[in-house]
């Protein structure tokens, strides 16, 4: 395996292949960074374009783009508190309230430091740990996943602070969001009230960019000489690696890496989950826990190396077993499969060059994203926070409309945007928390259908959900983060007393 690796690797530097990824790393962070585009939709439109290309070009240009695409959502979600992919919206809890203080030049080298931390972490699980961990995603049945996806919605609701109870409502609008559609199982609409555009179900997209891009710009648009805002003369874009002895945030990054390698391997469960479970755990350890969600560097550490850490990871099962751990994933099979590459074991007997070339593609995109994402983002986006607010709010509103528009093509999506818009502005106007939404909807539907299969197979025994040891530890862990807040704030409050 080591020797493949090593004779792959002259191929990469190749200077068609080598471009592809540089390309594709600046295609990434341009596509990320606007709302409403994402890495699936961009290697979407490109795999077409790709047939007449070598293996590794085309390759190299999805491993840029996926590598840039996962940082480049950091960068609105920071300025403008919108995230430009799903995996971005931890990213805003800490990210904009730094802007808001006049740190966003920093929270954004903390955000492209952190991407490439989890990327390169990522790239390497990838390359050494790639037919040993595909196995453990066999231990997992569908009992284990349906746990899996409890204890990722009950550590948002739980852990993220506030109130739980606006926090448990959230959740299940979210959940509420994931069933719209066919069933999985029977095929049956559901919930659909005869409109065809709802068989496919809600995109995700769609319910991100309404809930989180439209609430702020309603408020640039309502108050475009307000002064609390981000000041962007002071968005600190200091050389990156000047800022590099500011950030010592090792324990948060390989505890963020960790945690994203794991569930990029799960199939289905994606970095918006790996981003949210890290930072709850980096929040719950921190020694002053109070100060998060007030403009932190290590959240946006926590929720940036985690997402990253989830990009190549998701393709171990996928390259492995041929079950993508992601949608992108998928996208990049699909990818393969174009050029005569069929996922598998064999893929790694017939096709080392290509198969172990494209691992190290995804190492130097995630290299790359410090040289040019630092750059592009710090003294290129940050900039757009001196055009007039009004002027700022347009572009995005446009951008956002032509991002939902172009999904599927259809005005319907719009109107259903603008519709989550809606709900999103009077949600934030009550405190009501929108990340379980997202992860509601992102969680919902997996539950669901594991939690069905689990009872086929156990012939509607419930008890078939607690017959091992793995499923048993997720329970554990779940019951833990439910009930740990509150024997916590108890065991304080009788300290005080006493």
């Amino acid at each position: 395996m080591y020797s493949d690796l090593l004779h792959a690797l002259p191929d990469v530097f190749a200077w068609t292949n080598f471009a592809a990824v540089v390309i594709g790393v600046i295609a990434g962070i341009v596509v990320g960074a606007m709302p409403g585009l994402s890495a699936t939709m961009a290697i979407s439109v490109l795999v077409p374009f790709t047939f007449g290309l070598e293996p590794l070009v085309a390759l190299g240009l999805m491993a840029g783009i996926y590598n840039g695409a996962m940082y480049g959502g950091a960068i609105p979600a920071v300025l403008l508190r919108i995230p430009g992919t799903p995996a971005a919206v931890a990213t805003t809890f800490d990210g904009y309230p730094m802007a808001q203080k006049g740190e966003g030049g920093f929270a954004l080298q903390v955000a492209v430091v952190s991407s490439s931390i989890g990327g390169i972490a990522s790239a390497f699980a990838l390359m050494l740990l790639a037919p040993p961990l595909s196995k453990v995603t066999l231990l997992f049945g569908p009992s284990e996943v349906f746990w899996v996806a409890v204890f990722g919605l009950a550590s948002i609701i739980f852990l993220l602070g506030g109130n739980p109870i606006k926090g448990l409502i959230s959740a299940c609008f979210g959940v509420f969001v994931s069933v719209i559609g066919s069933d999985p199982i029977y095929g049956n609409d559901r919930f659909t009230f005869g409109q065809l555009e709802l068989l496919d179900g809600i995109n995700i997209v769609i319910l991100l960019v309404g809930l989180y891009a439209l609430p702020p710009v309603i408020d640039l648009l309502e108050t475009p000489l307000k002064t609390d805002g981000v000041n962007s003369s002071k968005l600190g874009t200091e050389p990156i690696w000047k800022a590099l002895p500011r950030m010592n945030y090792w324990k948060t990054w390989l505890r963020g890496s960790f945690l994203g390698i794991w569930i990029g391997i799960l199939p289905g469960a994606g970095g918006s989950m790996a981003a949210f479970m890290s930072y709850n755990e980096a929040r719950r350890t921190s020694k002053h826990p109070e100060t998060w969600g007030e403009g932190e560097p290590e959240g946006v550490a926590a929720a940036e190396v985690a997402n990253n850490a989830d990009t190549a990871s998701a393709l171990i099962p996928a390259l492995t077993l041929g079950i993508p751990g992601t949608a992108v994933a998928a996208v990049m099979l699909g990818g393969l499969l174009v050029h005569g590459l069929q996922p598998g074991p064999m893929l790694f007997r017939d096709n080392p060059d290509i198969v172990f070339g494209f691992m190290w593609q995804f190492l130097f995109g995630a290299i790359l994203l410090v040289l040019l994402g630092g750059s592009l983002a710090t003294n290129s986006f940050a900039r757009l926070l001196n055009l007039p607010r009004p002027l700022l709010g347009s572009v995005i509103i446009v951008l956002m409309l032509i991002g939902v528009y172009s999904i599927n093509g259809r005005m319907f999506d719009v109107y259903l945007m603008l519709g989550f818009g809606a709900i999103g502005w009077v949600m934030d106007r009550l405190k009501f928390p929108l990340p379980p939404v997202v992860l509601g909807l992102i969680l919902g539907g997996f539950a669901e259908e594991n939690l069905r299969l689990a009872l086929r197979i156990g012939r509607g025994d419930p008890m078939v959900l607690f017959q091992n040891t793995t499923s048993l530890i997720l329970v554990a862990l779940t019951v833990a983060v439910v009930v740990g807040p509150t024997l916590k704030k108890r065991f304080i409050d009788s300290r005080k007393k006493a």
